[in-house]
């Protein structure tokens, strides 16, 4: 784009802030047009006449389309008279149909001017449809349009953001000569192109602007300002800022474009340093545009920039009302500045401005000492009306409620109720209270006593409440059922369950779910299953992790039948189980050993659309290794693939174990070798689980390789892996190898195990070594074993070395010691 004044060279803000110039702030506004651009109605008293007659026939409800007084209007009609019509008629409906009516009306043609006032209309009314047929009527019908008409048709179409249609109409009469746009007509345009953000047409426009000879303004620049602001070009925003400073075309408006763009931007410091310029040169912003940037400020955090510009505001003369003190004081609450919020307050007080209840509100939110708020209550609710003084009460209660002054909250709403108590009393002392509380205000103080394990205060508080004729709501009767049930208070909150629906409150979803829960807490499976049956009966759903519960508590105390009864009967009522039930129930029935129960479970849950996930299958597979089932678990897996299931670490661990439990490890080592094809990294319990099964077989030079590898992966081995290790080693005859690893582990402060040194022992006298046999049994005296689990658990070529009369353990080492 050619604009080698505005765009080419780029200018920093500093320019405008050392400029010397004096900028006229009484230059023209910048809007050049009225939007009651009209042509110049001067109407005789006659015609004038024939227009009310006109609007009252035509306002009549319903309109007579075949009114015969409209054939004499017909002949006389002219487009001034349509104009004083149009804007005389109040629905756009009607408009429109008189409009269209004149259309039809033989020698009469609609000029620019009525057909701007009919556009007029249709966008004051946010009408798409009809304005878009307007603008294609102008072109079809080849209506003459000034470069004035022009512009203003084109800003209304913009108004309901028409711009396609905007530009399309520009061309069009430009091409067909029905106008010759001006300076205006693109003013208006880019005005339009400017809302909508639309950077790389506008520039084109302002491109062929000048190709056609006209020269760039205030009003075509102005727009330009706008659009780069609107999509955050900055620097391109201040070129063309700083062009129209250079030409003295900044006024007002023009620094309040950019003021208030710097704010949206978060550019705060800048926006101030703009303001001070326009203060430099006598320019002073509207009532608005403060409004605007106190509002952005705040929003951005910045309430000490906010807090100075509703100074500067104030030193003008400009009128603050209670809705900035509202911007400002919020903010300071939002920082958490609690005494600046407070200082504001008191200045509005002593302004006599009155506070609106939400800054009251504002104010004891963020307030973190109980006895503050109370003192602002104090000090506010004087001259307040009922309802603002308990949504104050509310807000405080919630307040000390969420600073964890619950008694304070308790002894507020005490005395609200006139309580008799001392603390109540000093309270309401305090206050002078004259209003009663209403369920809200329980409700607040109920939530915070539950939440707070002080069930009974709240229990006590609702018969307070319905005592004093409060009716409690859904909320207060949920609170309380639900901490009753909490607490294995069952038969209390099925009560309290009664009195609800007496009431005429029904139970919701949350209701019901409190119940079961504590049903299901208790396993009782006859309760919670009436519990299930009653929530289908009223359209509500189990919640899954009260269902899972009792299925996991069932089967952790062997009754693994009677929650795999629940499942089914859950589904016969049309509660389709979730898999993380069925879960509990399978490893329930896996635990027990009952695998071929858990296959059949498992394939009526993918029968009924259940969809299995892989803990489901692992359970499963789990089961199958260990009763010895491996093709079977392997088929299990293969299933998983078929279905999209990606196979975990714990998937291939299972198997790793099933394999070597059976001793082919073989096949347990082309396992590890698929998971580290298929990238899975091998656990601590992979490598542990494969070292055992090599050293079972024989294979401990294949384990030792084993572990030097898991160490270069990073992979560190733990207390059970050496242990295996060394287990492992003893049983291959070699206790040399297996004691280097027993030294590790104690050298990584890992205490070993009783059967460590057992192995050991055994080992070291299965190859005739008696002194490292005793050196072992005297290792395990010193770390604190037991003899009588020695006697208990080993071997009986260890029980004889205990027991050979003529040596004592003590003895020996004691003799080796004074010997060194």
């Amino acid at each position: 784009m050619a604009l080698p004044r505005i765009l080419n060279t780029h200018r920093s803000l500093c320019k405008l802030m050392i400029h010397k110039n004096p900028i006229n702030p009484t230059s023209q506004s910048h809007s050049p047009y009225s939007t009651n651009f009209s042509n110049g109605l001067s109407l005789s008293s006659e015609q004038t006449q024939v227009g009310y007659d006109l609007i009252s026939i035509f306002t009549k409800q319903p309109f007579p389309p075949d009114n015969p007084e409209l054939k004499k209007f017909a002949p006389i009609l002219t487009t001034k008279l349509v104009e004083l019509v149009l804007n005389g008629l109040k629905s756009w409906k009607t408009a429109f149909s008189f409009f269209t009516w004149a259309s039809n009306q033989s020698g009469y043609r609609h000029n620019c001017y009525t057909y701007n006032a009919m556009a007029s209309i249709l966008s004051n009314a946010r009408q798409n449809a009809p304005l878009r047929a307007l603008a294609l009527d102008v072109v079809n019908l080849n209506c003459l349009m000034t470069p004035g008409g022009l512009g203003f048709f084109l800003r209304c179409l913009g108004s309901l953001g028409l711009v396609k249609e905007a530009n399309i109409l520009f061309d069009q009469v430009r091409t067909k000569g029905l106008c010759v746009p001006n300076a205006y007509s693109y003013a208006c345009l880019f005005e339009v192109i400017s809302k909508s953000g639309g950077i790389d047409l506008l520039e084109m426009r302002l491109k062929e602007m000048m190709d056609s000879g006209l020269e760039l303004d205030k009003y075509t620049l102005t727009p330009l300002l706008m659009a780069y602001c609107k999509v955050g070009k900055f620097d391109k925003a201040l070129d063309v800022f700083n062009e129209m400073f250079e030409k003295k075309w900044v006024d007002a408006h023009v620094f309040s474009i950019l003021v208030v763009s710097f704010s949206k931007w978060a550019k705060v410091d800048k926006a101030f340093e703009l303001i001070g310029a326009m203060e430099d040169h006598s320019i002073r912003m509207n009532e608005k545009t403060f409004r605007v940037l106190i509002n952005g400020f705040v929003k951005e955090s910045r309430v000490d920039r906010a807090l100075q510009l509703f100074s500067k505001m104030r030193e003008s003369g400009l009128g603050v009302d209670v809705s900035l003190y509202d911007v400002l004081i919020g903010g300071f609450c939002k920082n958490n500045e609690v005494e600046k919020a407070l200082c504001l307050f008191s200045e509005m007080k002593q302004l006599g401005i009155r506070p609106d209840v939400r800054i009251l509100i504002k104010i004891v939110s963020c307030c973190s000492n109980g006895e503050r708020v109370i003192s602002l209550l104090e000090e506010t609710v004087e001259d307040m009306g009922e309802d603002d003084v308990i949504l104050l009460y509310n807000s405080v209660l919630k307040c000390l409620v969420n600073m964890g002054s619950i008694d304070k909250a308790h002894f507020l709403l005490c005395a609200m109720m006139g309580g008799e108590s001392n603390a109540a009393f000093e309270v309401n002392n305090r206050l002078n209270i004259n209003v009663r509380p209403v369920t809200s205000c329980f409700r607040i103080v109920i939530d915070g006593l539950l939440k707070t394990d002080k069930l009974g205060m709240a229990l006590s508080l609702f018969k307070d409440m319905i005592h004093m004729g409060c009716k409690p709501d859904i909320l207060i009767y949920n609170d309380l059922i639900d901490g009753l049930c909490n607490s294995n208070r069952l038969e209390e909150s099925y009560e309290l369950l009664r009195d609800m629906e007496d009431s005429g409150l029904e139970p919701t979803q949350f209701t019901h779910n409190s119940l079961y829960g504590c049903l299901s807490r208790r396993e009782d499976v006859a309760g919670a299953f009436h519990m299930v049956k009653r929530m289908r009966m009223r359209g509500h759903k189990p919640w899954i992790k009260y269902s899972t519960l009792l299925v996991k508590q069932l089967c952790k105390h062997g009754k693994v039948v009677e929650a795999c009864n629940f499942l089914h009967d859950m589904l016969q009522e049309g509660f389709l189980p979730d898999i993380v039930a069925y879960s509990a129930a399978l490893n329930g029935l896996v635990k027990t050993q009952d695998v071929d129960s858990a296959l059949r479970m498992f394939k009526e849950i993918c029968a009924q659309g259940c969809c299995p996930d892989v803990v489901a299958y692992n359970i499963l597979i789990n089961g199958l290794c260990k009763a010895t089932r491996m093709q079977e678990a392997e088929d299990v897996v293969n299933e998983m693939l078929v279905k999209g299931l990606v196979p975990t670490v714990v998937t291939y661990n299972l198997l790793i174990d099933g394999w070597c439990k059976i001793g082919d490890i073989g096949r347990a080592m082309e396992f590890l070798s698929r998971m580290l094809g298929e990238k899975i990294e091998p656990s601590v319990i992979t490598y542990t689980t494969l070292i055992d099964g090599l050293c079972a077989v024989g294979q401990s030079n294949d384990a030792l390789m084993l572990l030097d590898d898991m160490r270069r992966k990073g992979c560190a081995p733990n207390r059970i892996t050496l242990t295996a290790l060394i287990n492992g080693l003893c049983k291959c005859g070699r206790p040399d190898t297996a004691l280097v690893y027993l030294h590790e582990m104690e050298e990584m402060g890992m205490k070993p195990d009783n059967f460590v040194f057992i192995a050991l022992v055994s080992a070291f006298l299965s190859v005739s070594n008696q002194p490292m046999a005793f050196e072992i049994l005297q290792e395990m005296v010193d770390a604190g074993s037991v003899t009588n689990q020695l006697e208990d658990r080993s071997s009986s070529s260890v029980k004889a070395l205990i027991g050979f009369p003529t040596i004592n353990i003590s003895d020996s080492r004691d003799e080796e010691r004074s010997e060194v």
